[in-house]
Order: structure tokens, then C-alpha cells, then sequence
């Protein structure tokens, strides 16, 4: 197969391991910077160009867009999904889980565990918001933001008004949620594909840090999740209509609950927390995908 991995750095982990993958079981890779596709977009045969020259047809892709390009990144992998090539992931499904209100609201519109969040844009509202999630301690959170950047714990209710009237008052969009005490600091990624969870890991925030992400200096182990857990991260990425997803969740009183679907999860820390060969999983699934459409056509 022709497979094209859209990434804007290929010496990242992710992007490597991929290639690699894909290159050992005899697929040819092409990695492809999204910033620099620009297409033809015409009712009879559209086309993706790359530095000056049209690209050949692909079999399939591995979207690896980076949240900062998230509009321009679904829009080159729209034109292909319109030029008949196989993606890991639909563009739309990478648009909803990027916006993080709307895939909180498809989660519960599912019935899927989540901590209680609220959503307001003017400050006369900030009391009845902060009731609304039990009072502090809480989180809020810029729907912008990514890999923890933009999350900030407010122990008090003072400190939650202040930081919630700063933020409406600079226009940017934040959501609160309740905060979870008894998750300790600590959460489950689930690296789920297809219908399947291939591997789980338990992410511990440092000392005094609050947030779990390995960015932010969190380290990571092998866990076994509950049948509840597995349940609960498959729907969350079909929720949102993903064939690959990190999906990230709390251990709470009430069983549990989903902090955010990823579109594009790393492979670096599931790997080597649970000594998975992930990339070879995701190669094989687009191989399996590849298999069935060509089985189609012979039928056709």
C-alpha cells in the first residue's frame, strides 16, 4: 500500500514509529508536512498539491494534525477523504473531539460518565457556575488548550471568581469542572482501535501538580482496567465517531469518568509504559480496512 502520514515533524516519536511500522510490513510512506498541501478543489477531479507538484493517489492515511492546525489540517484531509483515500481517522470526527464542549455534550448525550462541567460567558454568572460544580475546589479549563496547558485548579471559591473574571474579561472561552479528589492526582489513558482497547496506562502527577499529563512532568505505568472502564472508552471514541483515540478518564466515587477524547494520541508513552508494539497495531487495522475495500471492488 501507498500510505501518507500527515505530520509536520517526522523525527517525532509518534511519526517515526509509524513509518517504521508501516516501511517493516512493506508499505511505502510518505510523511507530509499539512501546511504545505494546498488543493484543487473542482466538481470533476479534485487534487491535493505538495511543493509545486500534484500527489499521487494514496491508499491511506495517518492523520497526525496537531491541534494549533486544526482547521487547515481537516480541510487538505477533507479533500482526500473526497479523492477516495482510506483515513485512520474522518476529519469530522477529529473536529468534534478537538472541540472539547461539543464532545462533552456528545458524550452525554450518550450517557457516559464525566465530571460535572459547566459553561458561561458572562461574569454576572460565575456564582451560580461554580454551585453548579460543587463549589471549589475546582477546574477550569480554556477549550483551547492542550496537554494541559491552560487547566488551573482553584482551591477557593475567591480564587476560582478571580480567575473566571480574568478570563471572561480577555473574551477567551473556559469551561469549569468539578474537582475530583479521590482520582489523587492520577488517570487512565485507553488507546483504543476499532472496537478494542489495545493498551491502558496509568498517568501519576508529580508531586504538588494536580495535572496528569506527561508533558507536564507525569509519569506513566501499566494498569488493568475494569470491564466498566473498557465499556466506557470504546463508547467515548465512538461517541465522537473515532477509529483511533486516547481517551482520557478518572477513577471516581461513581465509577468512571471521561475527561477528554483524543484524535491524535501519542504513542510514546503508551508504548513504553506497556510495551506494546501500538504502531504495528495501527498498521495492521488500516491493512485489515484495506483488505475488506479491495475485497469489495472484486465483488463489485
Amino acid at each position: 500500500m501507498k500510505i501518507a502520514i500527515l505530520s509536520r515533524n517526522a523525527s517525532l516519536y509518534s511519526t517515526r514509529r509509524l513509518q517504521e511500522a508501516a516501511e517493516r510490513r512493506g508499505h511505502e510512506v510518505r510523511i507530509l508536512d499539512v501546511l504545505k498541501c494546498y488543493m484543487n478543489i473542482n466538481a470533476s477531479r479534485p487534487s491535493i498539491h505538495y511543493q509545486g507538484e500534484e500527489l499521487e493517489q494514496f491508499d491511506a492515511i495517518i492523520p497526525r494534525i496537531g491541534a494549533s492546525v486544526t482547521f487547515y489540517g481537516c480541510s487538505v484531509l477533507r479533500q482526500l477523504e473526497m479523492m477516495d483515500c482510506y483515513t485512520l481517522n474522518r476529519s469530522a470526527a477529529i473536529s468534534r473531539a478537538r472541540d472539547k464542549l461539543r464532545s462533552l455534550q456528545l458524550l452525554s448525550g450518550k450517557g457516559v460518565g464525566m465530571p460535572i462541567t459547566g459553561f458561561a460567558c458572562k461574569p454576572g454568572d460565575v456564582p451560580d457556575l461554580i454551585n453548579m460544580v460543587g463549589g471549589a475546589p475546582l477546574v477550569i479549563k480554556l477549550l483551547e488548550g492542550t496537554q494541559g496547558i491552560g487547566v488551573v485548579l482553584a482551591e477557593t471559591r475567591k480564587a476560582a471568581e478571580s480567575v473566571l473574571e480574568a478570563f471572561m474579561g480577555l473574551k477567551a472561552n473556559i469551561m469549569v469542572q468539578e474537582f475530583i479528589d479521590e482520582a489523587k492526582g492520577a488517570d487512565i489513558r485507553c488507546f483504543v482501535l476499532g472496537d478494542k482497547v489495545i493498551a491502558a496506562m496509568k498517568r501519576q502527577a508529580k508531586e504538588g501538580e494536580f495535572r496528569s499529563n506527561l508533558h507536564r512532568g507525569g509519569k506513566a505505568q501499566l494498569i488493568r482496567i475494569s470491564p466498566e472502564e473498557r465499556k466506557t472508552a470504546i463508547a467515548s471514541a465512538k461517541a465522537m465517531g473515532l477509529s483511533v483515540a486516547g481517551v482520557d478518564m478518572l477513577r471516581s466515587k461513581r465509577g468512571p469518568l471521561v475527561m477528554e477524547v483524543n484524535s491524535s494520541p501519542g504513542l510514546e508513552g503508551i508504548e513504553v509504559a506497556t510495551g506494546k508494539d501500538v504502531a504495528d497495531l495501527l498498521i495492521q487495522h488500516i491493512e485489515s480496512h484495506h483488505h475488506k475495500k479491495t475485497k469489495t471492488w472484486e465483488r463489485g
